[in-house]
């Protein structure tokens, strides 16, 4: 067993906030690892911080006429506070602009170049004569030459997963300006990552093949098997870390080499606060380092910051590099340039205190393998079906009764029962069960375990029925509810890593001291709450979450794509999505008008009598002022059938004709192609 443990979340780029898709893909889990870790007594430094160089920081100081240092605080406050406030217990949070990180991240260079390890080169790279720079590989995109993908980016594709250079773009254009890129000679320093063909082959394709995640797995195994390529670890910026060799003025370490050393920084600045050695958490052998990061992270964390750890001859590689997928937002890639994002310090302002229902609902549906699609339809039903109706119900029930039959002392059991016994057993299984699965990176199967516990409570309590045994038989009512508890102080000890906020709310009502309550005494079947202790007040753990509020996060989104979407400034706004079940009951059918006339008295409405296959019915439409009653006649259509009749100047309409609206403001029907489709005929 390892003495200790080293856990790295990927390092937040300090030009933005944090978003739903990097706490799916890193902080959460990464989060969720190391609070169990901490449970079960072991040694945890839980290291991150922000990334502060690069090129689109210095670009965005520009845009806004502000210096990159004032950009690089801005944003490292926020991201910051919003980890803070969403529970994310790192050990350490560190700047990269930092002088600690500037002096580490030029030692390791330093070792390497002394090494020999680096290639010096001249070389032609691309070059913008708008922004007057040269171009860092994700700077430039074009067609990838692998997989046609035209948005290829200069360093990856991630459409078919290549490892690619930007001079191997198709039509490379740069993001910055919009330019046609040009080739311009430079000197710089190359990591030669095809001399570390057979370290990464034996490491993790022969070393790692059963306990990687077959998404990290694959794409290492793609990589190395297209061959590895050198790759300069130095730019021409003027924003970041020196070069600290003779004759590179102007040149700077490519922040894909000085990011990653950010850990091993960070845990220097940890220990030195803490009066700890950092040294043993870097190299030696007993301990495990495990990074978290997203899948687009896979190259440099599985094969880059590998190489250079191993090339230095100084440092310990890591264990795992658990890498999720990425997640979509309401069926839409998150784009943040588009505002296409739940931005983390937004959401913990308009949902105040139910920082666990992200929390819980994201790792339900985390990208662990593959790509998954963020709801604010399933947010709603995780909380509301789920944490509300299981988990928060059956503690709700178990306090009140407590408190109702024994004011608020847990009572005396008698003998246990069958059903007791084998609740109890199916309890002490648990904590193995949620421990392997989250040891070994399921952090959705985790979360569904911890559910499945307050399921087991309820069914319990339904099968026992205690509410009806109290008069009949008080002793067993007594045994009923003293079991009850045990899960339900399982339940506070078992949640704390993956719904920490929860957790300790339990624990108050509870009144529970977790100190000598620790992970383990479940399994042993110990007694989690002693006969006579006395509970806390009982309160909702969750609430519900209601339809308004879901409204209004869709209609923000649409709000956002339309302002973002040069098309979608020509139309009006979405409505609020809504669910399929919804849709499913709309019955769309092709009527054909057989007679039209106008209503007296009005400008816009027209009644028309439609045939619906064999039954003819009435529908009055606003459509006068646009069309004559003759060109009616005979137009097939289509005609929501199935809307609740509607009484307009005495007439009652039966159905509604769908219409668009053309860019000239006249109307449009929306109908059938083909003119001989019958009517009556199911629209699907």
């Amino acid at each position: 067993m390892p003495k200790r443990y080293t856990v790295t979340a990927a390092l937040p780029y300090t030009n933005g906030p944090i978003h739903i898709g990097h706490l799916a893909g890193v902080y959460i889990p990464a989060d969720i690892y190391s609070r169990y870790m901490r449970l079960q007594g072991k040694e945890v430094a839980f290291i991150c911080g922000s990334d502060e160089h690069g090129v689109a920081i210095a670009l965005k100081a520009k845009k806004e006429g502000k210096t990159p240092q004032q950009i690089i605080d801005q944003y490292d406050q926020l991201i910051r506070t919003s980890f803070e406030s969403f529970g994310i217990a790192f050990d350490h949070y560190s700047r990269t602009s930092r002088e600690i990180h500037h002096e580490t991240a030029q030692e390791f260079f330093k070792i390497l170049y002394d090494k020999g390890v680096f290639e010096e080169k001249d070389s032609e790279q691309l070059y913008d004569p708008e922004a007057q720079q040269f171009l860092a590989d994700r700077y430039v995109t074009g067609t990838c030459p692998i997989c046609q993908n035209p948005e290829a980016y200069g360093d990856q594709c991630e459409s078919c997963g290549s490892s690619l250079s930007a001079t191997e773009l198709i039509h490379p254009k740069s993001t910055l300006s919009g330019a046609n890129p040009k080739l311009k000679k430079t000197k710089h320093w190359y990591l030669p990552l095809n001399r570390y063909e057979n370290f990464i082959q034996k490491w993790i394709l022969e070393g790692h093949q059963h306990d990687w995640k077959p998404n990290v797995y694959g794409q290492v195994k793609s990589w190395v098997s297209n061959g590895l390529q050198p790759r300069a670890v130095t730019r021409d910026l003027d924003w970041g870390i020196a070069v600290p060799v003779p004759d590179a003025e102007g040149k700077v370490l490519y922040v894909w080499f000085d990011a990653p050393i950010g850990y091993i920084s960070s845990t220097k600045e940890w220990a030195a606060q803490k009066g700890k050695d950092w040294k043993p958490y870097w190299t030696d052998k007993e301990t495990q380092l495990v990074h978290f990061i997203g899948k687009d992270n896979i190259v440099f964390h599985c094969i880059i910051f590998p190489v250079m750890l191993h090339a230095s001859d100084r440092y310990i590689l890591p264990e795992n590099v658990p890498a999720n997928e990425f997640l979509n937002l309401e069926g839409r890639k998150i784009s943040t340039s588009k505002n296409w994002a739940v931005w983390l310090h937004e959401y913990l302002q308009e949902f105040p205190d139910q920082q666990d229902v992200l929390r819980y609902v994201l790792t339900a549906n985390a990208p662990e393998t593959k790509d998954n699609d963020f709801t604010w339809e399933e947010f709603q039903a995780r909380n509301n079906n789920e944490l509300v109706a299981i988990f928060g119900n059956f503690i709700n029930r178990v306090m009140v009764l407590t408190h109702k039959y024994y004011e608020g002392y847990v009572p005396e059991p008698g003998k246990l029962e069958q059903e007791d016994k084998e609740t109890l057993d199916s309890l002490a299984k648990l904590p193995a069960k949620i421990g392997h699965a989250i040891e070994h990176y399921r952090f959705r199967e985790a979360s569904q375990l911890l559910m499945g516990l307050a399921r087991l409570g309820n069914k319990y309590l339904a099968d026992t029925e205690p509410w009806k045994l109290i008069k009949t038989q008080p002793e067993r009512v007594k045994t009923i509810l003293h079991t009850a508890l045990q899960i339900s102080t399982a339940l506070a000890i078992l949640a704390e890593p993956l719904l920490p906020f929860s957790a300790a709310k339990l624990k108050k009502m509870l009144n529970l001291d977790t100190e000598n309550k620790p992970w383990t005494a479940i399994e042993a079947q110990k007694t989690l709450l002693n006969p006579q202790h006395l509970l806390g007040k009982p309160e909702l753990l969750f609430k519900q979450i209601e339809d308004s509020q879901m409204d209004a996060q869709r209609e923000k989104l649409t709000a956002t794509l339309t302002e973002n979407t040069p098309e979608g400034k020509d139309v009006a706004p979405l409505k609020p999505s809504v669910s399929f079940k919804k849709f499913e009951a709309l019955d769309l059918r092709v009527a054909e008008i057989i007679q039209a006339k106008k209503v007296r008295k009005t400008k816009k409405l027209m009644e028309l009598t439609v045939r619906l296959g064999a039954e003819e019915r009435t529908v009055v439409s606003g459509i006068a002022t646009d069309f004559e009653e003759a060109e009616l006649v005979g137009k097939k259509v289509s005609l929501l059938a199935n809307l609740h009749p509607r009484t307009l100047k005495g007439i009652e309409s039966q159905g509604m004709i769908l219409l668009g609206e053309n860019k000239e403001g006249q109307l449009v029907f929306v109908g059938p192609e083909d003119k001989n489709t019958a009517s009556g005929t199911s629209i699907k």
